[in-house]
Formats: C-alpha cells, structure tokens, sequence
C-alpha cells in the first residue's frame, strides 16, 4: 500500500500545480478581457484572437481546474445520503462512487474525445475568424481534462482505501453549499 499512497501523494501534487495554474489563468483572462475592452473602447481596435484566447483560457481553467476541485472535495456530490453518514460510509461511497462511476465515465470521455483532437492536429486547423487561433491546443485540453480527473479519482480512491485499512487518516469533510 506504500507505493499506492507514493502515487496518490504524486497525482495531488501535479494537479496542485494544476489548480494553482488554473487560478493565474483567470486572472490573465481577465486582464486580457480588461485590455480588450479598452482597446476596443478607447481606440477602435479589436481582434479576434483577444476573443479567442480567452475562450481558450476558459477551457484551460475548467479542463485544468476540475482534477483539483475533486482532489480538494469542492466538487458537485449529489449528498442525498452522505451527509447522514458515518466517516466510514462516507469513505466506502466516495470509493465505490468513484470507482464504479468517476473513473470510468472519465476514462470514456477522454478516449473517445482523443480522435477529436488528433483530427484538430493533423489538419492543423485554424479558427474560421480572421486573425483566429490554432485549434488544436484547446481542443488537446479536452481528452488531457477527463484523463487529469481519472487520475486524481484513482488517487482518491487509494487514500478511501488506505483510510479503511487505517495506514491513513482520511477527512472527509464536505461543506453543502448554501441554498
């Protein structure tokens, strides 16, 4: 079990990274929203590859994003039953969900959106708006997003595990959202 909770501590800490990436990238799309803005504003100029960018600072921020929410357990949970159970139910639900649900449905989006970015890349395919972007960056972030979020729901499926086994304590505080 060492060398699980070895990979697990491995996959929090690159999609830490991640999410602290994620968190610059709103602040940069917000600061060529602003310059857009102005620019247009101020002096009539514009182009589409401002629109574009952050457009793609957008997908960068959710695809990127997503796989440290669920590690930091700030994601959407349908918390029905899990707010009445023990520590230990939580556990086994959160490790049977995630097993039998996240990590396939995940596993799936990804493989199935990989063909999608690979006909992006060999075509090397261009926005349709004058002045657009490439592609297939934006769109390679798609199969890399869902792939990001399988990793992280293996990784919290090995410390459900090792929490259940007692090698780790595991808390598995979650605050419903206000209503």
């Amino acid at each position: 079990m060492g060398y699980l909770i070895k990979l697990s501590m491995l996959i929090d800490a690159v999609n830490d990274r991640l999410g602290q990436l994620a968190n610059w990238l709103v602040l940069a799309a917000c600061l060529i929203s602003a310059a857009n803005a102005m620019s247009r504003y101020a002096y009539d100029l514009s182009s589409n590859a401002y629109l574009e960018i952050q457009w793609y600072l957008f997908a960068a921020i959710v695809m990127l994003g997503a796989s440290h929410t669920l590690r930091v357990n700030e994601h959407v949970r349908v918390d029905i039953l899990y707010t009445h159970l023990s520590e230990r139910g939580k556990e086994w639900l959160d490790m049977v969900g995630t097993a039998l649900f996240l990590v396939p449905s995940m596993l799936a989006i990804a493989y199935y959106s990989w063909p999608f970015f690979m006909q992006s890349w060999e075509i090397q395919e261009m926005s349709g708006n004058a002045g657009g972007l490439i592609r297939w960056p934006v769109k390679f972030l798609v199969p890399l997003g869902f792939t990001l979020v399988a990793l992280q729901g293996i990784s919290e499926i090995i410390k459900r595990a090792a929490s259940l086994r007692g090698d780790i304590r595991y808390v598995t505080h979650y605050e419903r959202p206000v209503q």
